[in-house]
């Protein structure tokens, strides 16, 4: 995936999803010049950057977290909405275990059923034909799939923000000492008898 910008070519990306693009320096000289910053104020930039990165980070972890509980949740929902469908009709009645709270369990016997209740969010329950809301759990498990994939992406294109950071950090960091030690040479040179 092309995902940073490069200091020359016409597929440059600026951002991702409101997350901005980390520019590779090649010549530090050159960029501080263009940016009118001395090496300590592009560091101090770039480690502001670098922390900001890591706060979207850590929401998009906690985002993916979310949708990889959630699809097992909606792919229980349909097979138990499945189950009854498949029921229906024959008489027989259906015994289930369903959690009322969090490790408080209930026995029920469901009779045929033509409806099932879903949650929605929000301490809000609808009631949905099976067939209503077999085609709503499949929706809702397509979009939450796609949003997943989304968020993988935007999860490595963080990453390849990270990485390209701390290599431009590095690089400010490795020429700014290097330019400290030339500045000192000469006047090593001039104190040596």
């Amino acid at each position: 995936m092309a995902s940073s910008s490069s200091s020359g070519g016409g597929g440059d990306l600026t951002e991702r999803r409101g997350i901005p693009a980390a520019k590779f320096i090649e010549d530090v000289e050159t960029y501080l010049s263009q940016s009118g910053l001395d090496s300590n104020s592009a560091l101090a930039f770039l480690q502001e950057r670098l922390q900001q990165y890591k706060v979207v980070e850590m929401k998009l972890l906690a985002q993916q977290r979310d949708l990889q509980a959630k699809i097992p949740d909606i792919e229980k929902c349909l097979d138990v909405v499945a189950t009854l469908q498949a029921r229906k009709g024959t008489g027989e009645a259906l015994t289930a275990d369903f959690e009322v709270s969090e490790g408080i369990y209930s026995r029920a016997c469901i009779e045929d059923s033509d409806s099932v209740c879903l949650w929605l969010g929000a301490n809000v329950m609808l009631e949905y034909s099976c067939e209503e809301a077999t085609t709503l759990l499949k929706n809702n498990l397509e979009n939450a799939k796609a949003s997943l994939k989304v968020l993988v992406a935007d999860l490595q294109f963080l990453r390849d923000q990270v990485t390209i950071t701390q290599v431009t950090i590095a690089r400010i960091y490795n020429w700014d000492v290097h330019q400290r030690r030339l500045k000192q040479a000469p006047a090593a040179i001039a104190t040596d008898p």
